[in-house]
């Protein structure tokens, strides 16, 4: 049977090959032939060109007032730590407090078994008690002695003799007097209290351990969480736009979360540092927050984000609508009549969400924000419009060799990127397919 099929085919395939030479004309054959052809080779007409508007999403360019912000890594430190350490040695007969309790300045900590500095306290007050006799003892004599030589029936010479001693014994009456203010200290050392308002942490030493102020970890460290501070590095280059700002008004600080735009906390600026690092080329800045609902906590690793100016009516578009080509910067601007022209743009400042355009396009346009696979300049599309909210631009903070920052988890490739002004940089998100026009290496990455 399979044999047959196969001679059907050959001789069907003759046909339609003798058909094309001229050899033989069978208008049935012939057509049944060149059909079977086309199906078993794959031999025709090509499909006629696409005419399909291709979809896309597009967005308004709009102005708006567009925050200035500097983006950067921060520490979250304790406005105030100590480390709590005994004063004196002995047996710690009592713990009082427990683990991450909030403690107020004065509560009792822990005891240190205080006999031994009580005896010592003890015995300074009775060695004052008995230069107080020997002194009373003393000016009764001195009395004595003045009087006689005053009538000329004593000498002089011991009524002066007799006056020295008094004065010696009232300065050795002193010198008791501090040893028992110095006793006191001490015992009172044995009772060790809270220096500071804030949590403990966990106690290094337990009750019926020996305990020395030479121990290092101490007893406990107490942190003070409330309010609460944050330390980051800013480059040099970002400097003057600081101090600039914070000479006019307090700069506002968040911090965020490791997607960059949950809001932690906010809080100021307090205190630029005194000095750059020459090593990195950056400063350190150091902010405050409240800390109410103890969202923040030292050691902690956060984003921080410090408002430092406004720009008044900048034209801004969503940042996926940023391509790179040969020529640099552009986009794809939809007309009334569906067509995609390309234009070739100015950025600004861009961030993952917003970026300002200087120069290329007007207010109301339309540019297109996703669906660059097949789209060309002149192409008709199906636009549909998303409305894009406002959102800050960061300028992050750059290594002083010009390298980005390695950015928090959580953030894309594209990552945030330096504010340079007109000619600051630009790049495309990542994820985004790329435009029909050819592009140069390294597209999605920040230009320098």
């Amino acid at each position: 049977m399979k044999k047959l099929y196969t001679l059907i085919v050959i001789a069907l395939v003759a046909a339609f090959i003798a058909g094309e030479m001229g050899f033989i004309t069978i208008p049935y054959i012939s057509g049944k032939a060149t059909e079977v052809a086309q199906r078993a080779f794959g031999r025709g007409r090509r499909p006629a060109a696409r005419t399909d508007e291709i979809p896309v999403l597009t967005a308004r360019v709009r102005r708006e007032d567009v925050p200035v912000t500097l983006d950067a890594v921060g520490t979250v430190q304790a406005l105030n730590s100590v480390v709590v350490r005994a004063q004196v040695e002995g047996r710690l007969a009592d713990v009082t407090f427990l683990d991450g309790q909030e403690v107020k300045k004065g509560d009792i900590l822990a005891r240190i078994d205080p006999r031994t500095y009580q005896a010592q306290y003890d015995q300074v007050v009775a060695k004052k008690a008995q230069d107080e006799a020997q002194l009373a003892n003393a000016r009764i004599d001195l009395d004595r002695y003045e009087r006689l030589a005053a009538s000329n029936f004593g000498s002089r010479q011991q009524a002066d003799t007799q006056k020295a001693v008094v004065a010696q014994l009232e300065a050795q009456l002193r010198v008791d007097q501090a040893q028992i203010d110095s006793s006191r200290v001490v015992l009172d050392y044995t009772t060790i209290l809270a220096p500071i308002d804030g949590r403990t942490g966990l106690r290094a030493v337990d009750a019926g351990n020996i305990i020395r102020a030479s121990d290092a970890g101490g007893l406990v460290t107490i942190a003070q969480m409330q309010p609460i501070a944050a330390i980051f590095s800013l480059p040099q280059q970002q400097l003057r736009a600081v101090n600039d700002a914070a000479a006019v008004r307090k700069l506002r600080a968040e911090a965020l979360e490791a997607d960059n735009t949950t809001v932690i906390e906010n809080g100021e600026v307090e205190v630029v540092d005194n000095l750059v690092d020459v090593t990195t080329g950056t400063v350190r800045v150091k902010a405050i927050f409240p800390n109410a609902a103890r969202h923040l906590w030292p050691g902690q690793f956060i984003n921080m984000r410090i408002y430092v100016d406004v720009d008044r009516q900048a034209m801004v578009v969503p940042t996926g609508a940023i391509q790179r080509g040969p020529k640099g910067a552009y986009v794809y601007v939809v007309g009334d009549d569906n067509k995609a022209a390309l234009k070739t743009v100015t950025v600004g400042r861009q961030d993952e969400k917003l970026a300002v355009l200087r120069a290329g396009v007007e207010p109301g346009m339309r540019v297109v924000t996703t669906g660059f696979n097949q789209l060309t300049d002149g192409a008709t599309v199906k636009a549909n419009d998303v409305d894009v909210p406002a959102t800050p631009i960061a300028a992050p903070a750059t290594a002083p060799d010009g390298q980005r920052r390695r950015g928090p988890p959580g953030e894309g490739q594209g990552g945030r990127r330096q504010g340079q002004g007109a000619q600051g940089a630009q790049g495309q998100p990542t994820g985004q397919a790329q435009p029909a026009q050819p592009t140069e290496a390294g597209a999605g990455t920040v230009a320098r």
